[in-house]
């Protein structure tokens, strides 16, 4: 078995991240363009990565000093996009996103990366790796642009399960900070609970139930809560972490991502309309690539699946070479914060401290 920070032996300390080259609309051109990037700029990343090995020997031979950082496995089949993840969980081994998934779960790679189907990707990740002990549904984290000084927001579920009840959303809030504390270096993050306003009386039952939940958990969790938030919260400076169930988290990652590029092409039209738009928009083109890099869903490319025994990011299926090494480098990130093991153990310590609390109030009920 290959030590997974030392591919292949080369590069002493080297994180090895297991690459899907196979799943994206871009096909595996963009994928190795991506971690050729990724590796240009992280001399300490290495790569498994998996999908047909003649093809990609070919890509990867092209990039200087590539084929030394990466070591392949030949997988003859792809994900389509189409498929249905029940039939990827029975019919998937043979395909890349299988293999990808397969080095994480033996241990020779710190995290996984894909672009391919993300239902599948989702089926494939619980059934070989497994839940964390303790977690009912896994959940898809982002990040989203933010006014906070650290620039971005976690919020989690954005497209896992549509479903989510009290106990999963406490769940949601314990690994949300857990990646904010890791991936965005917060000591103590604030976490809000996405409800249609702040006041106490409003959502619905099983939100007020999270709600005392969350609150509860906060000591053991290593979180602040904040309480109720809403939809105009996402993007701001109230809280870190943004809780919510995978059907309105999902809704509102793609309203906020045609926004922004709604917003990208209005002004592109309206710095064209007449001369003097002209002559204003090459005066504030600095700051205007400041603002579409801040922006660019391709630079914060990667939802993290949480609730895992291993490390998944799911790229976006569309992504180019900018995006694929941005998903790169939060997986690399994730690694070497050792975000995995700390986030098992925090929901462990959560979870304990639920049982010991259930316990109590089960002796004191009985007592009285």
């Amino acid at each position: 078995m290959m030590d997974t920070r030392d591919p292949q032996g080369k590069g002493a300390g080297r994180i090895v991240i297991s690459i899907d080259a196979m799943g994206g609309d871009r096909g595996p051109a963009a994928v190795v363009a991506g971690i050729a990037h990724s590796a240009h700029k992280n001399p300490d990343i290495g790569f498994i990565v998996h999908g047909d090995q003649e093809e990609l020997t070919r890509l990867i031979q092209r990039r200087r000093g590539l084929a030394e950082r990466c070591e392949l496995r030949h997988a003859p089949r792809a994900v389509q996009m189409h498929e249905k993840p029940s039939h990827v969980m029975r019919h998937g081994e043979g395909t890349s996103m299988w293999s990808t998934i397969e080095a994480v779960r033996n241990k020779e790679a710190t995290v996984a990366v894909s672009c391919g189907n993300t239902g599948a990707l989702m089926a494939l990740s619980m059934v070989r790796l497994r839940r964390l002990p303790g977690v009912n549904r896994p959940a898809i984290a982002c990040l989203w642009p933010s006014r906070n000084p650290h620039g971005f927001n976690v919020m989690l579920d954005v497209g896992a399960d549509i479903r989510a009840d009290a106990e999963d959303l406490l769940q949601y809030a314990l690994m949300g900070a857990a990646y904010a504390r890791n991936g965005l270096a917060l000591t103590r993050p604030r976490v809000g609970l996405l409800n249609v306003g702040t006041e106490e009386h409003k959502g619905r039952p099983e939100l007020k139930t999270a709600g005392e939940m969350i609150a509860a958990a906060a000591q053991a969790g290593g979180y602040e809560y904040v309480g109720y938030v809403e939809g105009g919260d996402i993007p701001g400076a109230r809280c870190d972490v943004i809780v919510t169930d995978g059907y309105t988290g999902n809704i509102a990652l793609k309203t906020g991502e045609g926004t922004a590029t709604l917003i990208s092409a209005l002004l592109r039209e309206a710095f064209q309309k007449t001369p003097l738009s002209k002559v204003a928009a090459l005066l504030a083109l600095p700051s205007l690539k400041r603002l579409q890099k801040r922006i660019d869903p391709r630079r914060v490319n990667g939802g993290v699946f949480l609730g895992l025994n291993g490390t998944v990011v799911k790229s976006h299926g569309s992504a180019d070479e900018t995006g694929v090494s941005a998903a790169v480098k939060l997986a690399f990130k994730l690694a070497q914060s050792g975000f995995q093991d700390r986030l098992a153990a925090r929901v462990a310590s959560a979870v304990q401290c639920g049982q010991d609390a259930a316990l109590k109030e089960s002796r004191s009920g009985g007592a009285s």
